[in-house]
């Protein structure tokens, strides 16, 4: 299925979006497992990156079938979610963290930035290929019913 078009409507909501992703995979056992990680979106796909050692990237090298959730908690709610395919990219760890520290914090000298990046060579890159793109936004439809929000 091509989801370039869907995909594109989104481009934007993607782009400016500074909240993290829910990554949503089966464990061996077959129990869903829901993680949040920073993301960014190019070429019509998101990556994502984490530790090598993390629960998640064993659990997907074994079934690389995903969902993904990227909204908001607070009004008004829209996002996106969608269901896709990842792949396990160890060769873009390094510079998929690096990208996503600079997209997420105010400076890579932050002690939070520091921390990360010491780590980065046991960074693997989750590419993630969205097979199907679910939207909603309520923005106009609690205009007025928020605290603080113009009706």
């Amino acid at each position: 299925m091509d989801m370039s078009g869907a995909l594109e409507l989104h481009r934007s909501f993607f782009e400016q979006s500074r909240i993290p992703l829910r990554l949503a995979c089966l464990t061996r056992q077959g129990w869903p497992l829901v993680v949040s990680l920073w993301f960014l979106y190019e070429n019509e796909k998101i990556y994502c990156a984490t530790q090598e050692s993390a629960k998640i990237i064993a659990h997907l090298r074994q079934n690389s079938r995903c969902a993904f959730e990227i909204a908001s908690d607070l009004p008004p709610y829209r996002g996106v979610r969608g269901q896709g395919e990842a792949a396990l990219r160890p060769e873009l760890g390094r510079a998929t963290l690096e990208r996503l520290v600079a997209r997420y914090l105010s400076g890579r000298q932050t002690p939070l930035g520091k921390n990360l990046l010491a780590r980065a060579d046991a960074e693997i890159a989750i590419e993630i290929r969205p097979l199907r793109i679910f939207a909603w936004d309520f923005t106009r439809r609690m205009a007025g019913s928020i605290a603080g929000t113009p009706s």
